[in-house]
């Protein structure tokens, strides 16, 4: 079967971890200092159902309420990462506000969407419940799962999870078998 090529964008506010994310899942490791970012591709090739795909990873400058939705985060994006962290609620809103500028941008209620509650390692300092972010992702259509980049925990799930739905709106059907540890709704 040929490689398949497949954009995925990570969007949320500022300092939620997208980053991270995708640093943990491209090259394996943790990076602790934020250094915040304009726009980095990553790419990556990885083995799903017996698939290739090469994946072109973009991590996105955060946005805020305010920020303009530019017309390129639309143009050959095959899905995207919503991505909050659950010790801020204000990013958690952030979140809702990103979807409706992808809405009002593509008009496709059936874009693939996973939403990420990251820094699941704060659970002390957690502001926004499981119960809120399974409720927004149901609100939007979009796969749930909280993810810790720091711990590494459900980074590839996230990963997996987007290159599933992608493929599942493309009408390819390719199921992806969760890591059981992970909890995705």
């Amino acid at each position: 079967m040929p490689i398949k090529h497949r954009k995925i964008m990570l969007l949320g506010c500022r300092s939620v971890g997208k980053s991270s994310l995708t640093i943990q899942y491209v090259q394996g490791q943790f990076v602790d200092s934020y250094d915040p970012t304009i726009e980095n591709t990553y790419n990556k090739t990885v083995k799903i159902n017996n698939q290739d795909f090469e994946l072109q990873v973009v991590d996105t400058a955060g946005q805020d309420e305010y920020s303009l939705f530019p017309a390129q985060y639309a143009v050959d994006v095959h899905g995207y990462v919503l991505v909050y962290s659950i010790d801020s609620s204000k990013s958690f809103e952030i979140v809702r506000t990103i979807y409706e500028k992808i809405m009002d941008m593509i008009g496709n209620p059936n874009v693939p969407v996973v939403v990420v509650g990251n820094k699941s390692d704060l659970q002390a300092e957690r502001e926004v419940s499981r119960e809120e972010g399974e409720g927004l992702a149901k609100d939007v259509n979009a796969v749930f799962l909280e993810t810790s980049a720091k711990d590494n925990l459900c980074v590839n799930d996230l990963f997996q999870k987007i290159v599933v739905q992608i493929e599942r709106s493309a009408g390819d059907g390719v199921d992806g078998g969760a890591d059981k540890k992970c909890i995705i709704s």
